[in-house]
């Protein structure tokens, strides 16, 4: 007979935790080896239970499930963390895949489709819900249609630093280049993004969110 998949809740609402603890209890195969209503304290189970499958919320008071699954992942990167959440936008989507998240679930999620979720995470399956998946097809789509997609690595660097109000002279100091290089990636950067001048280049890396991080 094999060995039961082992759960950990992590939830900040309590009727939320106890109604899964309740009905996981119902399930065969599965056994609950603990519940926490922060991510620090998940964090801490995780740590003694060592669980195949944390089912985690998103935001909760004492630590969030983002940063939680991250900071399980790095000691017990064999679990497989489930997002159920109320969340589905862009900004809670991609940092919870990110931070390692395996499978991402709605609250509005049926039970039958939770403990199935849980059953594929065990064997290795993700289930991304079919609203997540598309956030996550409308980024791909958005991100390859942006005209700075195709600028080198070092046009961005310059771009960026366009988009911190730097001079001409500041971005060589601060690449390490020549001020005539300089003004060739500016060129080229005002062509590819069809700009007509810096200000507008500034403007453009400001709003996409490129600044800030070139020289670091």
């Amino acid at each position: 007979m094999p060995e039961p998949i082992k759960i950990l809740v992590v939830d900040d609402h309590d009727m939320v935790r106890k109604g899964l603890i309740s009905y996981l209890a119902t399930e065969p195969g599965f056994t609950v080896v603990g519940e926490a209503a922060s991510g620090s304290e998940g964090v801490r189970l995780a740590r003694s239970t060592l669980p195949d499958v944390i089912l985690m919320d998103l935001l909760m008071e004492g630590g969030n499930g983002i940063e939680a699954t991250r900071d399980i992942l790095a000691f017990h990167p064999d679990c497989k963390v489930i997002i159920i959440t109320s969340y589905y936008d862009e900004k809670e989507v991609f940092p919870a895949i990110e931070a390692g998240a395996f499978s991402y679930l709605l609250k509005t999620a049926g039970a039958q489709e939770i403990t199935e979720a849980i059953r594929k995470a065990a064997a290795g399956q993700s289930v991304i819900e079919a609203k997540v998946t598309r956030v996550m097809l409308e980024r791909m789509r958005h991100k390859e249609k942006l005209p700075h997609n195709d600028l080198t690595a070092r046009e961005l660097d310059v771009l960026r630093l366009m988009g911190d109000g730097r001079t001409n002279q500041e971005i060589a100091d601060g690449l390490f280049i020549g001020i005539k290089t300089v003004k060739t990636h500016v060129s080229s950067i005002l062509r590819k993004l069809e700009l007509s001048d810096r200000t507008q280049a500034a403007i453009y890396a400001n709003k996409h969110g490129l600044t800030g991080d070139a020289d670091q």
